[in-house]
């Protein structure tokens, strides 16, 4: 066994397909299938049972691939760690964000490149679920989520508590001044952010409702902030989001009111694997969101 068996057996889990996995590893198929044999002689068990169409890793494949991914990725990272060494500060910065705290990266990003310019970034987005995935899954170095999210083996720098506001049409009248109260709220009806799978913000804005003694008229969930102005825009509805998320979603048909009685209020954190190499690019970034280094992360 050897390292580019692994990475052959581990592209094959990722594919489900032999001829998928030989185009992504710009191979022709036989001698991808003749390295999967020879690996499952090696080992004395089959590595994958057919469903369909599909390979499916069996028992023993399933601990395979845990591993092999393990030592992929250090494999990786010791390149990474390595070049570093030699190369200095160059390279690709993969960073993930929500949406809605974009604005804290805006102009962090120029002001790296006016100071590392050899730093190129690749940026994702999605809500907070799906962050965690891919720092989880190491396509990205850093992620900058809303809290709270469903993952303990993370490094995190705590972000300044903003509070949320609400984003009406312009051409509804509801407030003199520059306040609602949530009682204002009761009868909107409201386009809230909907994680794609744990809680957040929605639960929280429901929470706060009924703590002033109503359900809310929810008539839209989505996970992407920018969708749901958007609709607020055009005048479907209203929504309750993190002050932030407003200031690169401008939009000509909108108004934002501070909610005079409402507790809501937005965390946001920069994350990054405890058991992962960060690049120097990934460490120098980080330190843009504290005032001392060396970086100095919170458990």
């Amino acid at each position: 066994m050897d390292i580019k068996q692994l990475r052959y057996f581990a592209t094959i889990a990722n594919e489900g397909q032999i001829s998928r996995a030989a185009r992504k590893l710009h191979m022709a198929q036989p001698p991808l299938s003749q390295q999967l044999k020879l690996l499952e002689e090696e080992l004395g068990t089959p590595l994958f049972e057919r469903k369909g169409r599909r390979l499916e890793l069996t028992a023993p494949g399933k601990v395979l691939y845990k591993k092999a991914v393990m030592i992929l990725n250090l494999l990786e990272e010791t390149v990474m760690e390595v070049k570093e060494t030699e190369q200095g500060l160059r390279g690709v910065l993969r960073i993930g964000s929500v949406k809605s705290g974009f604005s804290h990266l805006i102009r962090r990003i120029r002001r790296f490149r006016e100071q590392y310019p050899m730093i190129t970034f690749q940026l994702r987005e999605g809500d907070s679920y799906r962050i965690c995935e891919l720092l989880r899954n190491r396509d990205i170095e850093i992620g900058l989520v809303r809290l709270p999210i469903e993952m303990e083996d993370v490094h995190m720098i705590h972000l300044p508590i903003e509070p949320y506001v609400a984003v009406l049409p312009k051409d509804w009248q509801i407030a003199a001044g520059p306040t609602i109260s949530m009682k204002d709220v009761k009868d909107l009806p409201l386009l809230l952010l909907h994680r794609i799978s744990g809680i957040g913000q929605y639960e929280m804005v429901i929470d706060e409702c009924r703590r002033h003694g109503f359900e809310p008229n929810v008539i839209c969930e989505c996970p992407d902030v920018a969708m749901l102005l958007s609709l607020v825009n055009e005048g479907v509805g209203a929504t309750i989001v993190p002050k932030s998320a407003i200031a690169i979603n401008q939009a000509a048909n909108i108004q934002s009111f501070d909610i005079e009685d409402s507790t809501l209020q937005s965390e946001s954190a920069v994350i990054w694997l405890k058991d992962r190499y960060l690049s120097k690019a990934a460490r120098h970034f980080l330190e843009t969101f504290t005032e001392q280094a060396p970086l100095e992360p919170t458990e």
